[in-house]
């Protein structure tokens, strides 16, 4: 542990899935600035360019498909090649689906657990296995408010995003005698370019959204960020299992 900073990074090297723009992209700033060397992945090239660029000269980036359930192993060693052994793992690629329950097709419910719970299971059993060996590491999956609360027309998002917290209760129990820490954090509403979009096209979602959060406001995604730095800091080295809120009150808000 940094003795002046409990919160440093310094000596971790972090991989965020979906780390080209928004929450993920937050995520990977908020630890490089912490100390942290990162490393960024997903699917557009152009747009983990310039996520990279972003960040500065402590970040790279691997171009990945979480759902190339076969690539995880070969992606690990990609990873390793480029910034050595990987001692935090950020799980945050995902995405979205805005449909009624009866309008969710089979195929659609299965992309969505493929891309969240299946991609992350498999980088998981690719990238654990080095934190074991070494005794020292930190698993990081990105729940949701839909983790919580009954949220209509999401329902393979909330399946997904449910499951993560098992996952994580589950790991914890496996991973702690091996000195590995896994937690979630849980984001509320945060201002991203996606949520924006929504929100615009949906105000009365938006007032709803807000009439709910006790402070009153969207959250920003650095707000993410330094959240995912302290449960994978020194700081945090008695948290485990764990999902921590970061909603502005949402998920206890009436």
């Amino acid at each position: 542990m940094s003795q002046s900073n409990p919160f440093s990074l310094h000596n971790e090297t972090a991989l965020i899935t979906g780390g080209g723009s928004g929450i993920g992209l937050a995520v990977a700033q908020c630890m490089a600035e912490a100390g942290a060397r990162v490393v960024i992945a997903g699917r557009n090239q152009v747009q983990l360019e310039e996520a990279v660029g972003t960040i500065g000269a402590n970040a790279a980036y691997v171009q990945h498909d979480v759902t190339d359930l076969q690539g995880a192993a070969a992606f690990e060693e990609q990873v390793r090649d480029i910034a050595g052994a990987i001692t935090i793992l950020v799980n945050n690629a995902g995405m979205n689906l805005k449909k009624t329950a009866l309008e969710t097709t089979n195929e659609a419910f299965r992309q969505i657990l493929d891309t969240h719970v299946l991609g992350a299971h498999a980088l998981y059993r690719a990238f654990a296995p080095g934190m074991i060996k070494c005794g020292h590491g930190s698993i990081l999956y990105t729940a949701s408010m839909a983790s919580f609360i009954g949220i209509p027309q999401v329902i393979a998002y909330s399946a997904a995003k449910s499951a993560y917290l098992g996952m994580v209760r589950v790991l914890a129990t496996e991973c702690s005698p091996f000195g590995v820490r896994v937690n979630a954090i849980a984001p509320g509403w945060i201002t991203t370019k996606m949520s924006r979009q929504a929100m615009q096209a949906d105000p009365t979602r938006e007032q709803k959204v807000l009439s709910r959060t006790p402070l009153g406001h969207f959250g920003e995604p650095e707000d993410i960020g330094w959240a995912a730095v302290y449960l994978c800091s020194p700081a945090a080295k008695y948290i485990t299992g764990a999902v921590l809120p970061v909603d502005g009150g949402t998920s206890i808000g009436f």
